[in-house]
């Protein structure tokens, strides 16, 4: 198996895969320590007369087949986040349908571990914007998520950035919706690098300040926050608060760069995992979280550990474009036909970055089809001139 990639100094090589795919065996969740969630892409309709910039086009029946697959391999599906392009060419109508869908068809299995995302995003921010209006946006989510009869992830909000004062703004958002949440929810601290308008977040400056608020917050309201998922792409940072968390609080790490370590823990404690990488290595991710299971923790790493520089690669700065990663790879692994994102951001990544990723992903032995894989790379690279 061989294929000619374009390198750093524009050269062109031939590259020989290496990988012996990780087969797909399915599992269960109790077969796991740990509650992992994936964030789970949607999948364009690239057939669709809508002008992909401005109108979402979804292929419905792809998108919620790719749903099955995460629940088969043991997976939990964290629905309408930011790896489904959430407030980036998902609005919040589209993610409306998506989460009835979604949940229509998670009643169909008796093992079926979803939570949706709730926030803000149909408010646009402003200088306009109150605190009042934050509270009634995060409220409207909120209500159609357990309308549904669905279990909130609490996003992250944009126009609490801009209309909050003090971190008093942000506690007093958070503890009106969580006294009327239904059952705990999982907070989400998303971090400017992969949302540069949650700058600031908590009302602080620094990360460690802000810390300090949004554990002031779980505490006060630790009876209806059943974990937390911080996307700060920090280690330390992610330690340190686990370590602070009420013992009833799960850490859910959303670590992209070091989720393995975090995953297995250490002497003090360990992290659960929601995240969006594992969209894209799911089998290798079932397949680790078993080892684990069973005590074999060398198998865990062995497993895990080659994905760990894919990962990095596919949320490399800007790491906000991670998501054409995880569909490109979606699409070299046959789970959709094409190359198409909504709002046109398959256009976000090179193709020397395209180029890289396919490398990597052959090492980490995510490629579930390596002639498929070449076969559809090599329709890419003719597209951009390289035949």
């Amino acid at each position: 198996m061989e294929i000619q990639l374009p390198n750093a100094d524009r050269s062109i090589t031939a590259y020989r895969l290496t990988g012996a795919p990780i087969p797909f065996v399915k599992h269960s969740a109790s077969d796991f320590p740990r509650i992992a969630y994936a964030a789970a892409h949607v999948v364009a309709d690239p057939l669709a007369s809508n002008d992909p910039w401005l109108t979402p086009a979804i292929d419905w029946d792809t998108t919620l087949k790719f749903r099955h697959r995460l629940w088969d391999l043991g997976l939990g599906v964290a629905e309408a986040m930011d790896t489904a392009q959430r407030g980036m060419g998902l609005t919040w109508s589209d993610a409306q349908e998506l989460i009835r869908r979604a949940q229509a068809e998670a009643r169909t299995r008796s093992d079926s571990l979803i939570a949706y995302g709730a926030g803000t995003d149909h408010l646009a921010p402003g200088p306009n914007v109150t605190i009042d209006d934050v509270i009634r946006a995060y409220e409207e989510q909120v209500g159609f998520v357990e309308g549904q009869g669905g279990r909130v992830i609490l996003m992250a909000s944009r126009a609490l950035v801009v209309a909050a004062k003090s971190p008093d703004d942000y506690a007093r958002v958070y503890a009106h919706v969580l006294r009327q949440v239904k059952q705990p929810v999982i907070l989400h601290w998303l971090g400017e690098m992969f949302d540069p308008a949650l700058e600031g977040y908590w009302g602080k400056a620094t990360h460690d300040e802000a810390m300090g608020v949004c554990l002031d917050v779980i505490a006060a309201h630790a009876d209806k926050v059943d974990g937390i998922k911080i996307s700060l792409l920090s280690k330390e940072k992610e330690i340190a608060m686990r370590r602070r968390l009420p013992a009833s609080v799960r850490m859910y790490t959303g670590d992209d760069f070091n989720y393995a370590e975090l995953i297995a823990g250490d002497e003090q404690g360990h992290s659960d995992a929601l995240l969006g990488i594992f969209d894209a290595i799911a089998p290798a991710a079932s397949a680790a979280l078993a080892a684990l299971g069973r005590g074999s923790d060398n198998e865990f790493f062995e497993l895990l550990e080659p994905t760990v520089p894919l990962s990095r690669h596919i949320f490399a700065a800007p790491t906000r474009f991670y998501k054409t990663g995880v569909v490109f790879l979606a699409y070299l692994n046959g789970l959709q036909d094409h190359f198409a994102m909504i709002g046109g951001q398959q256009s976000t990544r090179s193709l020397q970055h395209l180029s890289e990723l396919f490398r990597l992903a052959d090492r980490a032995r995510v490629m579930a089809d390596p002639a498929l894989a070449v076969e559809r790379m090599k329709r890419v690279l003719a597209v951009n001139g390289v035949v």
